[in-house]
C-alpha cells in the first residue's frame, strides 16, 4: 500500500507558521482518500497549532519530536523519556554563550519527548527576527558547525540542523528514521521533506528509505512545491 509521509515546517507550511488555506482545505480532502502520516521534530500542540485540528485528526498517524512521540486520532500512544545528559546541556550552553549572533530571545533550549530543541537565536523569536537569524546562518553556517562539533564530542547522542534555526538532538538513532518500524515491509513510502542534507533531520528518513528501496523521497523547497508535486508530480 502506499504511505505518504510529510514533514510539517517548511514542507506544508512556511516554518513556525499556519498553512496556507486554501492549502489547508485542499490537504484535508487528500487525507481523506490517502493514507497520510506526519513526521515532525515539533511536539503535538504546535503540529495541531499549524495545521489544525482537522488534519491531525484526520491522518493515519501523527510522529512527533522526531518519531519520539506517536499520536493517533490526537490521542497519545508512546512518549519517549529520553532527557539531554547535564554535560552536553552545559556544552550548547557554552556554544550559546560564544556565539557572534547578538540577538536573544530567550527559550534557546526546548525539551520535548525524547529530543531536544537548541536555538541560538531562541525559540521566542518574531518572524523578522528569526530571518535575521536564518541570514546569518546562511553566511556562517553556525547551525551545522555546532552539530558536527557535538556530535563527535558525544558520540552516543545525534544533532541534527531542524527547522529555520534549530538544532534537534537525541540519543543517536532515535530520529525520524525509527517511524519505519510502523509500517509493513510491503508498503510503498512517499517522503516529502524540506531539509535531506546530510546533517538536516529529514536526511535519516530519507536515507533508509533509498537505501532498502521502500519508496521515494522529495526534498522540496516550501509548501507550494510540495502541493504542486501532489497535484502533477514532477
Amino acid at each position: 500500500m502506499k504511505r505518504y509521509l510529510f514533514d510539517v515546517d517548511g514542507t506544508l507550511t512556511p516554518a513556525r507558521q499556519r498553512i496556507d488555506p486554501k492549502f489547508q482545505d485542499w490537504f484535508l480532502d487528500f487525507a481523506a482518500k490517502n493514507s497520510v502520516y506526519l513526521v515532525t521534530g515539533s511536539d503535538n500542540p504546535k503540529t495541531r497549532e499549524q495545521l489544525g485540528s482537522a488534519i491531525t485528526f484526520a491522518v493515519d498517524a501523527v510522529f512527533n519530536c522526531n518519531g519520539n512521540e506517536t499520536w493517533d486520532k490526537n490521542e497519545l500512544v508512546w512518549a519517549n523519556k529520553w532527557r539531554l545528559p547535564e554535560a552536553a546541556h552545559e556544552w550548547l550552553s557554552e556554544q550559546l554563550t560564544a556565539s557572534e549572533f547578538e540577538l536573544r530571545t530567550g527559550l534557546h533550549f526546548e525539551h520535548r519527548s525524547g529530543m531536544v530543541n537548541f536555538s541560538i537565536v531562541g525559540r521566542n523569536a518574531e518572524i523578522d527576527e528569526r530571518e535575521q537569524y536564518i541570514q546569518w546562518d546562511r553566511r556562517t553556517n553556525e547551525r551545522e558547525k555546532i552539530a558536527v562539533a557535538f556530535n563527535l564530542r558525544y558520540p552516543e547522542l545525534e544533532a541534527r540542523v531542524g527547522g529555520d534555526t534549530g538544532i534537534d538532538i537525541t540519543q543517536r538513532g532515535q530520529n525520524k528514521a525509527q517511524v519505519l518500524e510502523y509500517f509493513d515491509p510491503n508498503d510503498e513510502l512517499v517522503f516529502f521533506g524540506d531539509d535531506m542534507g546530510e546533517n538536516g533531520n529529514d536526511y535519516p528518513l530519507h536515507k533508509v528509505i533509498v537505501d532498502n528501496s521502500r519508496g521515494s523521497t522529495y526534498n522540496v523547497g516550501n509548501w507550494t512545491e510540495t502541493w504542486n508535486l501532489l497535484q502533477y508530480g514532477k
